[in-house]
């Protein structure tokens, strides 16, 4: 393997950071010991800059190139995800009754709306009538479901020692 650049991250298939790598699990390192490592990547994944800073946390996390309104060290996105109310499209759920009652009893918990007519399979009322508040209600669960693209995990590791990158 060539040098790296100091603070260069690759993917390894392995389950460990070779020597002069760490694994890119953002912790914490001192300033003190780790000067050169600090230029580059300063307080941008975390740490208090006076003492310590933090390498990049990619632990279920996909990289993104910076740009198009993304920042260095910009972390959004979760690996889970409960819909709410606002975020549903808007929808109806149309539902019609008549005043006529229905004649033939069904079993369970369910709402009867009309008239037994026979073998048809309904009856179109003559006049519509308002359904009681309780007659639909909320549905779904509300729990959280997996929101990731299909994946592969590796291993990300960035260069602890290495050539100090020039920007010419």
């Amino acid at each position: 393997m060539t040098e790296p650049f100091l603070a260069e991250i690759r993917l390894m298939s392995f389950q460990f950071a070779p020597k002069g790598w760490a694994l890119c699990n953002g912790q914490l390192l001192p300033i003190n010991q780790n000067q050169a490592l600090f230029a580059l990547l300063g307080t941008t994944y975390g740490g208090n800059g006076q003492t310590t800073f933090a390498l990049p946390n990619l632990q279920g996390r996909v990289p993104l190139h910076r740009g198009n309104g993304h920042t260095q060290g910009e972390v959004q996105g979760e690996q889970t995800h409960t819909l709410s109310v606002a975020e549903t499209p808007g929808h109806t759920h149309t539902v019609t009754g008549t005043s006529t009652q229905a004649t033939t009893p069904v079993p369970g918990n369910t709402v009867t709306l009309g008239t037994s007519v026979g073998a048809a399979a309904y009856q179109v009322p003559e006049g519509f009538v308002a359904m009681s508040n309780g007659s639909i209600s909320p549905s779904g669960g509300s729990q959280p479901h997996p929101n990731m693209q299909p994946y592969l995990t590796l291993s990300f590791c960035i260069a602890l020692q290495g050539i100090f990158p020039s920007q010419n």
